[in-house]
């Protein structure tokens, strides 16, 4: 350790934080020619180091760390059970670890933003909404009729249930505030915190944006893919994913409509898909038994495993970990998307039940997961993030909090217009010629407005028609025989009338002589 680090513990950590070794940077930058390139690149260096230098004080705010399963000798993470890891884990940890044994599964489950409360979904019409860590039930409803999917929206008041026919609206009492009968057959559902954006896909292959502040419909797309019952969102650019029933995954956004990427992932339908919190990496997993990993920054194949049955559901922690669901199986990987992977972290097995539906609790190392006989909760040490930001999800807040974040999240909200695929793109400057900037922006109002950007024809009759316009342009350019027999004979009657007129000099020499009976005068 040096003496500067020795002054300033928080240099030693600057290195985690830091974009490469800033030496060799300024080595190349100094044999640059251009005084002006030089400055700016300078400038931002500076400015990288500055904030890798904040970002490393600001460590000693986080005062927890996370903590994976270590093995020793022979030992195998993957062989240790719950019921072992539950002796010695303390109270509150073992409180989290349970199974309701319920009669209308298979169960869909949803956790909130700041993973307090609990929403589970049954197919035979059972919904219920409670706080999962104290055990508090907000409310429990029989809706008599299929539900396919459950969904928070923006806090723990209000959740949505995709039902058998269409999309309603609950608070957290159970009443029903409204109901979508725009979204008909309704498989899937999301939402977007930022945007207040419900999504929904289905049966009917369109996929649908309700603003949730306003009550309108924002936009309707129409995939050309049938029926769709896999859909997730990135989290860092809010681009909604569809897998589809021909293997291919398409990319969308509220404000094209067309896929702004279609990728050929399987050889059969996708069964289930999800995307890590930075947003770079994508899991898919399809008919055909492929549980595949993607680089969404080249959209390239990573990683490819075989699933013994083709998985129903995926999950990723904020942590990296891999939740893989398949037939009565929950197998956990750690860290899939850095190295290929031997075997899984963790394995749980539901007697008798095949698993619908997982998903990571946030800042909580547990696993929650939905099943035809009900839902079960186990604990994966390392999945979850030790430390929270208050100001975005806060597990412990209060009802004030709750409310000002409500408040503070609508007066920030983000418009629709603003979801793009690169995010890096707002805010920067279009350098391009204005001859393409107008083009680009005549093919997107023509791809937006196809029904309006058919081309207005001038309609006309008789010698205007558009029929004698185009004979008219064509006939100077084009020479046929037609046209030289035409030629000639107009050429052999100004002869003939010249000869007339010679052998008889009174003849009339125009049609408007003749008529007033006007000599030529010699």
């Amino acid at each position: 350790m040096t003496e500067k680090m020795k002054k300033d513990p928080v240099l030693a950590v600057v290195p985690k934080y830091a974009r490469g070794d800033s030496r060799e940077a300024l080595d190349s930058v100094n044999k640059l020619k251009d005084r002006k390139l030089k400055g700016t690149i300078k400038r931002r260096e500076k400015h990288f180091k500055d904030a890798a230098y904040k970002a490393a004080s600001a460590e000693i705010l986080l005062t927890e760390e996370a903590g994976f399963l270590e093995p020793e000798g022979v030992e195998k993470t993957y062989q240790l059970s719950q019921a072992s890891l539950k002796k010695d884990v303390d109270i509150s940890t073992a409180h989290k670890m349970f199974t309701l044994d319920l009669k209308f599964g298979p169960y869909a489950i949803d956790y909130t933003r700041n993973g307090r409360h609990l929403l589970i979904g049954g197919r035979k019409g059972h919904v219920a909404a409670f706080d999962w860590q104290a055990g508090n039930l907000a409310c429990e409803l029989q809706l008599k009729e299929t539900v396919r999917d459950v969904k928070w929206l923006h806090n723990e008041t209000l959740f949505a249930v995709a039902q058998k026919k269409y999309v309603y609206i609950y608070d957290k009492t159970g009443l029903e505030i409204h109901c979508l009968r725009n979204h008909i057959e309704v498989n899937k559902l999301d939402f977007l915190p930022y945007h207040f954006l419900l999504a929904t896909v289905g049966n009917t292959g369109y996929l649908k944006y309700q603003d949730t502040s306003t009550g309108q419909l924002v936009s309707e797309h129409r995939s050309r893919l049938g029926k769709c019952d896999v859909m997730t969102q990135n989290p860092s650019n809010a681009i909604m994913h569809l897998g589809h029933g021909n293997g291919t995954v398409t990319l969308w956004s509220p404000n094209m409509s067309t896929p702004l990427v279609k990728m050929q992932c399987h050889r059969g339908p996708i069964t289930a898909m999800a995307i890590g919190h930075s947003g770079t990496y994508m899991a898919t997993a399809g008919l055909d038994g492929h549980l595949k990993l993607w680089d969404l920054r080249n959209y390239k194949p990573m990683q490819e495993y075989f699933t013994p049955t083709p998985a129903s559901s995926l999950s990723v922690s904020q942590r990296g970990l891999l939740a893989v669901g398949f037939g009565p199986h929950v197998s956990v990987w750690r860290d899939p998307f850095k190295t290929k992977q031997v075997s899984p972290y963790m394995n749980h097995l539901q007697p008798g039940s095949a698993v619908q539906d997982v998903q990571f609790v946030p800042f909580e190392d547990v696993l929650g997961f939905g099943h035809r006989s009900g839902i079960s909760s186990i604990v994966v040490p390392g999945s979850g993030e030790p430390n929270y930001d208050a100001l975005e999800a806060n597990p412990f807040q209060t009802k004030k909090q709750r409310q000002e974040m409500e408040v503070h999240s609508l007066l920030e909200k983000i418009q629709p217009d603003m979801i793009t695929l690169d995010v890096a793109m707002v805010g920067k400057m279009d350098k391009a010629p204005i001859q393409i900037l107008n083009k680009e922006k005549k093919e997107a109002w023509a791809a937006a407005n196809p029904e309006k950007a058919t081309e207005l024809k001038f309609k006309a009759r008789g010698k205007n028609s558009s029929s004698r316009r185009h004979l008219r342009k064509s006939a100077k350019n084009i020479v046929d025989q037609k046209k030289v027999d035409l030629l000639e004979r107009i050429e052999n009657d100004k002869k003939e009338r010249a000869k007339r007129r010679l052998n008889n000099p009174e003849e009339p020499v125009t049609a408007l002589d003749r008529f007033t009976g006007k000599k030529r005068k010699l």
